[in-house]
C-alpha cells in the first residue's frame, strides 16, 4: 500500500506541474489503481487503457484536488472507478476475457474480512465513547489533526491559539484516549 503522506506530497508537487513527481506518483499508485480497474472491467487491455486515461485526468485536474475533501488515494481511486464505469457504458463492448478469473485470483484482495470488520466496528464505538470524555479543545484538535490531516502549525492557525497550546491539547487528549481505550479492552 502506498504511503499516504508520500502520495500527498507527490500530488502537491504535481499541482506545481512537477513531471518527476508525476512519474513517482504513477510508480507508487498505479498497481493499486490498476487492481481497481481490473476488478471493474475484467479485461487487462481495458484496465490498462482506463489506468492511462485516469492518470492523464489526474495530471490535468491535480490542481483542483483538495485534501480536505478526501485522502489522495481515495481521490485517485474515485477517478479510476468513474473512468472504468464510463468505459463500461460505452456501446458495443465485448464481454470480459476468459482469462479474467485467473487474473483476478492473482490480484490480492485487500478488503478486511468479517472478523476484522467486527473488531473495527467495536473499536470505532469505543473510540467514539472515549472521545466524549475529552475537553472540546482536545477533541477538536485531535479530530482536525488525525481525521482532516492538519499539521500542528495549521491547527494553531485555524484555532487561533499558540502552537504550544495546541500541542498540549493533542498530547493530553491522546493520553486520555489511550487510557480509555486500554480500559475498554480489559
Amino acid at each position: 500500500m502506498p504511503d499516504p503522506d508520500a502520495i500527498a506530497q507527490l500530488i502537491a508537487r504535481c499541482a506545481l506541474r512537477d513531471r518527476q513527481a508525476f512519474t513517482q506518483l504513477y510508480r507508487q499508485a498505479a498497481p493499486k489503481l490498476y487492481a481497481v480497474a481490473i476488478r471493474i472491467l475484467r479485461r487487462e487491455d481495458w484496465a490498462q487503457e482506463v489506468l492511462q486515461e485516469s492518470f492523464v485526468n489526474i495530471w490535468n485536474h491535480v490542481a483542483q484536488y483538495s485534501p480536505s475533501r478526501s485522502a489522495p488515494m481515495t481521490w485517485m481511486t474515485a477517478v479510476v472507478r468513474n473512468r472504468a464505469l464510463d468505459w463500461l457504458r460505452r456501446p458495443n463492448l465485448e464481454q470480459g476475457d476468459a482469462d479474467y478469473d485467473l487474473l483476478a485470483e492473482s490480484i490480492p484482495d485487500e478488503a478486511p474480512g468479517p472478523e476484522a470488520l467486527l473488531a473495527g466496528s467495536r473499536d470505532a464505538r469505543a473510540l467514539a465513547d472515549c472521545l466524549k470524555l475529552l475537553t472540546g479543545d482536545q477533541r477538536q484538535s485531535i479530530t482536525l489533526a488525525y481525521v482532516h490531516g492538519l499539521s500542528h502549525a495549521e491547527l494553531a492557525e485555524h484555532l487561533k491559539q499558540p502552537l504550544g497550546t495546541v500541542k498540549t491539547w493533542i498530547r493530553r487528549g491522546l493520553a486520555k484516549l489511550k487510557q480509555c481505550m486500554e480500559g475498554n479492552r480489559s
